[in-house]
Parts: C-alpha cells; sequence; structure tokens
C-alpha cells in the first residue's frame, strides 16, 4: 500500500529527505535528525546557549530583536570608516624622523624573503607631521580638520595583519578570515545584539563604488541571513524601488499577509533555510522601510550649518561627507553598525582608492582632502548631539605602505606595521597607542592584531568576543576564531 503525506492527504509523487526518515521504519530515522538539528541549532539566537552565554534572543521573535549584551556596554553602535586600498601610515599618523633623515638610503636591515613587489630605498614623507590639542599628538599636514579631533581620537601605530595583498586583507578586516566565507563584524555584532530599530537594518553598508572583493566583506555567510548588510551605492536614491506607485500600504500590507502564508505553507515540514526565512523577513523589513527609511537618509533636510561642516558644500568632498552624515543619521535612529567605505571622489571611482603603488604625491593629498573634513565633521557633529559617548567611530584600511619607494612615487602593501584609529564608545582619547620602529616597518611596541582589534570592538559592545558563537558544520565558530585579547590599556 502506498504510503501518504498526512499534512495534504494526497500520495506525493517524490519524498523529501525529511519526509522520509518521517514516515519510514515508523519515525525512528528522525530521532537522529532531531540530534543534529539540536547540535546545528544549539548557537542560535535565543537558543539556550546563547541565553546561558548572555545574548539570548529577543522577545518578538524577530532576528534583529534587540538582545541584552553580556556586560554593561561603553559603546551602542559602530561606524566603521574604511580607506579602501591601504592608507600610508608614515604619510599620515605615523611621524618618522629617522626615515625623512635616511630618505634615498637603503633599509638598514633585510627586508622580509618573500616580497609581493620589489621595492627600492627608503622613502621620507613628503608632508610634515606637527602636533595638536592638549594631547600633542602628531598628525600629518594631510588632515588639518581631523588634527583638530586628536583629544576625542585613540590612535592604533602598530597594527598588524596577517596578508600582503587586498582581497585577503580586506576579508581579514572585515570578517577576521583571509580567504573562506566568514560572517562579517557587522553580522556578529547584529546576531549578538540585534538592532534598535525595527524599520531599518541592523547593518547598513554605505559604498559609492565596489571596495575590494565586495559582498563578502558584509556577508553573514553562514549565520542566518537576516544578519548580512544592506548595500547602499547610489547616494542620490539609496534604496532602490522602495514606493510601490501602484499600491498604497493597506493593500501592500494584505498582499504581504498573504504572501506569509503561502511561504510558510511552503516552509512548514522543510528544514529551516535561514535563505527563506530572511527573504521573508526582508519583504515585512521593506514594507517597514517605506514609512522610516525616506527620512532616515534624507540628508538634504539637514541643515546648511550641518551640510557644510560635513564639506556638502564643496565638490571634493561632497562624496564622502554625504556618506559621513548618512551615517550619522543612521545611527542616530538605532542601526547598529554601519560601514562607510571610501571608494569615490570628484575625481575617479575605484575599489582601491588608497593604493597608491604610484602618484604618491599627487593622490594621496586628494584621498585625505576628500575625507579629512568629512570626518572631522562626523566626530564633531556626533560629540554635539552627545553620541559620541556611545558611538565608536573606526577608521583604518585593510594594512599600510612601505616605507621604501616602489617607483620612486609609490608604496607597497606593508601588514607588519601600520596605523588605525578608534574615536568615542569608551576609548580613551588623545592616546597615542603602540609604535612601529624608526623608519615604520615593523610594529615593536603594543602590537594590535586585527583580532585583538575585533576583540576589543566587541568588547566595548558588551560581548565577550570568545563567547559570542555559532555552530556551524560540527564546530563553533567565532569572529575572532581561537585568536584575539581584548586591549585593555586603551579603555577609558
Amino acid at each position: 500500500m502506498k504510503q501518504t503525506d498526512p499534512r495534504h492527504n494526497v500520495a506525493p509523487a517524490i519524498y523529501s529527505r525529511r519526509d522520509m526518515l518521517r514516515y519510514c521504519a515508523n519515525g525512528f530515522g528522525m530521532l537522529g535528525l532531531a540530534a543534529l538539528l539540536q547540535e546545528e541549532s544549539a548557537a542560535a539566537p535565543g537558543s539556550p546557549l546563547l541565553a546561558k552565554e548572555g545574548v539570548g534572543g529577543g522577545a518578538s521573535g524577530s532576528p534583529l530583536a534587540v538582545r541584552s549584551p553580556m556586560y554593561t556596554p561603553r559603546a551602542k553602535r559602530v561606524i566603521f570608516l574604511f580607506m579602501s586600498g591601504g592608507p600610508s601610515h608614515v604619510d599620515t599618523f605615523d611621524p618618522k624622523p629617522r626615515l625623512s633623515r635616511d630618505s634615498g638610503k637603503p633599509l638598514p636591515f633585510a627586508k622580509p624573503t618573500l616580497e609581493r613587489t620589489k621595492t627600492g630605498n627608503l622613502l621620507g614623507s613628503p608632508w610634515a607631521f606637527r602636533k595638536h590639542g592638549q594631547s600633542g599628538t602628531e598628525v600629518s599636514e594631510l588632515f588639518p580638520h581631523l588634527a583638530g579631533c586628536v583629544d576625542d581620537i585613540c590612535l592604533l601605530r602598530g597594527m598588524v595583519a596577517d596578508n600582503i595583498n587586498h582581497n585577503g586583507a580586506c576579508l581579514q578586516m572585515n570578517t577576521g578570515e583571509q580567504a573562506f566565507s566568514r560572517p562579517s563584524l557587522g553580522s556578529w555584532l547584529t546576531y549578538g545584539l540585534g538592532s534598535e530599530n525595527q524599520n531599518l537594518p541592523g547593518f547598513i553598508v554605505i559604498s559609492p563604488a565596489q571596495p575590494a572583493q565586495g559582498a563578502p566583506l558584509w556577508t553573514s555567510s553562514f549565520l542566518p541571513a537576516a544578519y548580512q548588510g544592506t548595500l547602499v551605492s547610489n547616494l542620490n536614491d539609496p534604496i532602490v524601488d522602495l514606493k510601490n506607485p501602484e499600491e498604497g500600504l493597506p493593500e501592500q500590507r494584505a498582499q504581504l499577509d498573504t504572501l506569509r502564508q503561502l511561504n510558510e505553507i511552503h516552509r512548514h515540514g522543510r528544514e529551516e533555510d535561514s535563505r527563506l526565512s530572511g527573504r521573508i523577513a526582508s519583504f515585512e523589513l521593506a514594507f517597514r522601510m517605506q514609512r522610516e527609511a525616506p527620512e532616515a537618509f534624507d540628508v538634504e533636510s539637514e541643515s546648511a550649518e550641518t551640510k557644510k561642516l560635513y564639506g556638502l558644500d564643496e565638490k571634493h568632498t561632497e562624496t564622502f561627507g554625504k556618506q559621513c552624515l548618512m551615517a550619522r543619521r543612521l545611527v542616530e535612529r538605532g542601526v547598529r553598525f554601519v560601514q562607510v567605505y571610501h571608494t569615490q571622489t570628484a575625481k575617479r571611482s575605484s575599489c582601491q582608492l588608497w593604493d597608491q603603488h604610484g602618484s604618491l604625491r599627487e593622490e594621496l593629498p586628494l584621498n585625505c582632502g576628500a575625507t579629512d573634513k568629512p570626518i572631522a565633521g562626523l566626530l564633531n557633529d556626533l560629540k554635539g548631539r552627545g553620541l559620541l559617548e556611545d558611538t565608536l567611530v573606526v577608521w583604518g584600511g585593510e594594512f599600510g605602505r612601505t616605507p621604501t619607494a616602489e617607483n620612486n612615487n609609490g608604496r607597497e602593501h606593508h601588514p607588519f606595521g601600520f596605523s588605525m584609529w578608534m574615536a568615542g564608545g569608551g576609548v580613551k582619547g588623545g592616546l597615542a597607542y603602540g609604535n612601529t620602529d624608526e623608519f615604520g616597518w615593523h610594529a615593536v611596541e603594543n602590537k594590535v592584531h586585527v583580532h585583538d582589534l575585533h576583540a576589543t570592538i566587541l568588547h566595548l559592545m558588551g560581548i565577550d568576543h570568545t563567547k559570542l558563537t555559532y555552530r556551524y558544520g560540527g564546530r563553533d565558530y567565532r569572529l575572532t576564531d581561537v585568536y584575539g585579547n581584548v586591549v585593555h590599556d586603551i579603555l577609558a
């Protein structure tokens, strides 16, 4: 006698794998499957594991519902300003008098045996450094506006990474992994904490052009799809096709309710697929965004004074100024993580704008000029609104540049020692932490690895990086893998 499917009381032509386990051998196979599924979902939001570790699921059932941190956080939200291509530390935030004195001479110690591109003699910075603020922190003349914010900035001059190529280095800085698909930093944070605004995505990426690697930098990978970044590339029309010109909100609500019922019927009895759940959730989010997103992205509603603060009144600062102003408006409205990629200036677009293998003297001032005023405006605006104290702002690229010359007017990739900075969100302002050697080649004091940076960001957000895990493929994954130490010395 042919077995029938009790859900529909019809004889299916083909059984799914789950149906076969359920209806054959009196359902004995489902016992093993249940154990496997329980193991796979042990670290999902709302599971006993996460609840025990202090990141229990939200009561609303939404994947982006606010979840409690593990301990009192110093920051509630993050803005990561990513300078795609790798900015030169010895020309921006790491002054090297010895490098300038010995410019044109050979590096007095051996370079790494494996070189990506052969470089020549030492190249001193063409730009002067001066002390600023009460802290007396030295900053390049390329950043005159940002120099006025040094007392709010914690410089990390001893950064190190593991990969000398853009793709691997960008992946590591954004996801913690150099080669394989892993969830991004923003995905981990929204997975662990949810988002304060259910009418906007919890993780938004603002990038007019594609950075190196593109979407893998903001992917949720094996985390549920609801935690992936939402890309905004058109600054004039941030969310394409947001409005339905033919149907009003009541009609759309009725359509969504019907679509949800059909999707639930389709999902019933199938293994949980986060892609399907994420797609269903995206329909609901898109509906809610029709009310709030247009206002959230409307930088034109800002005062003329605020627009000028960000440089929207000048062509060379308008693009990145608009990105930074959007970022402020988004975090102000409860978005958890905003990633801002610098990939476009008034003159050109590139996935690696800061990749000065040549034309260093021409291109680096353009990049700094395009971002200096907008970033200073962002910091001052956040501070003036009382948001900087619990908003963590991070600046940096995937690596630095060599102190030696490439083609006499450029610098090669350099992960062995470079600079980044953080501001607000519980870090010490006016601090220059760590050092490279007198030429700017090796990090030699208070090194901060990429994993340490990630561990520290999670710590400031109230999360223990060793406990924010997700079980996939039979093991517990985390952002920092098996590495990372919180840099307590920079915490306020």
